[in-house]
């Protein structure tokens, strides 16, 4: 077990490197000078090719890459991020702030899709070729297919030109008001959910049909269990072991579809900022909170990795 935990754990630093490695490259080839667009962001800006060079000197881009890189990652790491091109706030504390606001769309999303994805599965499952299966498959494959932000645009069009509804306006914190609060975050985060809850739902049923073909479960029938008794005590657990590793992927997946619906409900979080970010190319920025979502991912499917194994070990790494 030790050694599956310290291949996992090499696996995911290797892989942190290499994101690392792209977001870095990727930024730095696409086209545009970032010190011409802050000196040409006024209008009618007046400036020389002097004020160019320094500028670039302030900013380190006259470095080689490689040391661009090293000392871009090393602050990363002590969470020195940088400063804003462009308003010139500390990155790390514009992101302490905005952080709970994603946390808090993210952990009600999962909650949603968790509660109703994972019944749903099972009801499938035990009502599997009737009508009710069909309707809840249709439903499943449709959550898998619409792009989220079209279910938001149209949620919003809707609400607006029929119901003369419209999403609140002005970010509440829960304290502050947790009414209004969950007002704001419940249809962000359920259009965040649907497809997680399809994908939970979709595997709940491979799972537990899967299950139910076994040999013991046939067993416990021809004991007179109840069908009720047999998949609840007996197949759910064996079941849910699968589901564990969706789990854990949607949690990764939901934490970075955030972004669409911070920037479509008007959300404070980072999400929205990192779409501000990438508008104005401002690097600390766009690197930084990048960054941290690959890191999230890496780490959330870490956490699931060594999770698995320890529930099933018969799950090993070659």
């Amino acid at each position: 077990m030790q050694q599956y935990i310290l291949r996992r754990v090499a696996l995911g630093l290797f892989t942190a490197w290499m994101v690392s490695l792209m977001i870095f490259a990727i930024l730095r080839v696409a086209p545009g000078d970032v010190a011409l667009m802050i000196l040409s962001g006024e209008e009618d800006a007046i400036y020389s090719q002097e004020m160019v060079d320094d500028l670039r000197q302030e900013l380190g881009l006259n470095r080689s890459l490689p040391e661009q890189y090293f000392v871009w990652l090393w602050n990363f790491v002590t969470l020195d991020w940088g400063i804003s091109l462009f308003n010139n706030d500390d990155v790390f504390e514009v992101f302490k702030n905005k952080v709970p606001v994603t946390l808090e769309l993210s952990i009600v999303a999962v909650t949603i899709s968790t509660i109703l994805g994972i019944p749903t599965g099972i009801v499938m499952a035990m009502r599997q070729d009737t009508w009710v299966d069909y309707v809840l498959r249709m439903w499943s494959v449709a959550g898998l297919s619409i792009p989220n932000f079209w279910i938001a645009t149209m949620l919003l069009v809707i609400g607006v030109y029929i119901f003369n509804w419209r999403p609140p306006i002005g970010y509440v914190s829960i304290i502050e008001d947790p009414f209004r609060n969950m007002n704001q975050y419940f249809w962000p985060a359920m259009i965040v959910g649907y497809s997680s809850m399809a994908t939970k739902a979709r595997m709940m049923r491979s799972t537990m049909l899967e299950v139910l073909r076994q040999d013991y479960i046939r067993t416990a029938h021809a004991k007179g269990l109840r069908y009720y008794t047999v998949v609840t005590r007996h197949a759910l657990k064996n079941a849910l072991i699968p589901v564990v590793t969706i789990i854990g992927f949607t949690i990764a997946a939901i934490m970075g579809g955030s972004v669409i619906m911070e920037r479509i409900f008007t959300l404070p979080g980072v999400g929205n900022y990192l779409v501000s970010g990438m508008q104005q190319r401002d690097y600390p920025v766009v690197q930084s909170l990048i960054m941290f979502f690959a890191m999230w991912i890496v780490f959330v499917n870490l956490i699931v990795d060594l999770t698995y194994g320890w529930l099933d070990p018969r799950i090993r790494f070659d």
